[in-house]
Order: C-alpha cells, then structure tokens, then sequence
C-alpha cells in the first residue's frame, strides 16, 4: 500500500477509533527499516500516553489495518517533544520556544529556535534574537518545541518516586526492606 492510500484510506479509519477510545490520532506512518516494514501510529491524549493505552489501541486497530503490507506494527506515543505538524498543534504552543529545521538554508543557517509566534497562511513566525522569522511549511523539515528540564523539575520528579505510591488494590505501599503486618508475632 503506497504512503497515499494509508493517509486516504487507513488514517481516517485509525483516527475515528482514536476518538471513540478517547485519544488524539497525531500520526500514522509506514517507514522501511532495513528489510522489514513498520507500521506506527502515534496516539495522545491530554494526561499522557500509558502502556495500557497503547496496548488497548494496539488490539482494537489490527483489524483496521490488515489491508496494509507491514511487519510490525507499533502504537506509541509522540513524546512530550512531539513534532508540531497541525494547526492545532501549533496554536497548543504559540508562547513556547521552539526549534525548526528546513530543507536549505536561510541565510546561511538551516536550524533556528526561537518563540512561536503562530502559524497563519502557510507560515510560521518565530521571534529569534535577531528579530521576526517568516517561514513557509513546505520549507520546513521539522518543527518542535524545546524541552528544558530545569533543577526544580527534577527535585519535583525525586520527591515524586519518594512518596508513597498509591495502591488500587486498597493496600498499602510497602517500603523496601518492611514486612506487611500479618498480626503475628
């Protein structure tokens, strides 16, 4: 199946089952890998991606996309540096800086970073250092935000894996190194 009959025929199928299982389609692609064929479709959703989503999506579309020549087939997540391709992806970061990597350069540069400033008419505008940055998408290889993890972020992720997890199952966490209690002793 060429890259067009998968966007024509198998995105709008994987995109309606998206919806119906509460989640953003963000991407369907079919990349040759040495000699094997990977089918990968991206999925979201507002709180994150889990295994258990993927998984889910994974065995509702193997249906859905049986028609297409594939070796594997990948449901993942985007990452939290998600490439910024839809409109709706651009206007969620209109503020944030972001990177973006063309096909040739402008002079003489072919990445630029800088505060996204929209996308309107087929253009994106950045605020770089040096000023206002037109660029048309058709010129655009990628575009993404920049991540930066400062020390707070990662003070905040320690003293997340310190906490006691909360248990489903109505147990208790057990720190390493304790018993459970079993009223003997």
């Amino acid at each position: 199946m060429a890259q067009s009959d998968l966007t024509r025929v198998i995105e709008p199928a994987c995109r309606k089952l998206a919806e119906q299982l509460s989640y953003e389609l963000v991407d369907v692609e079919l990349a040759r890998e040495g000699a094997s064929r990977y089918l990968r479709i991206y999925i979201d959703k507002p709180d994150g991606i889990t295994l258990s989503d993927c998984e889910t999506y994974h065995r509702a579309v193997v249906p859905l996309v049986e028609r297409v020549d594939y070796d594997f087939l990948e449901v993942c997540s985007p990452g939290i540096d998600r490439p910024l391709k839809k409109q709706a992806d651009f206007d969620r970061h209109v503020g944030d800086t972001v990177e973006v990597h063309l096909y040739r350069p402008v002079d003489k540069c072919r990445r630029f970073e800088g505060e996204l400033l929209g996308l309107e008419d087929g253009e994106i505008r950045l605020m770089t250092p040096a000023g206002e940055k037109r660029f048309a998408l058709r010129d655009i290889s990628l575009c993404k935000p920049v991540i930066v993890i400062t020390e707070e972020d990662l003070n905040a992720a320690a003293f997340e894996e310190d906490a006691p997890q909360d248990r489903s199952d109505g147990g208790e966490a057990v720190e390493e190194g304790d018993a459970p209690d079993d009223g003997q002793e």
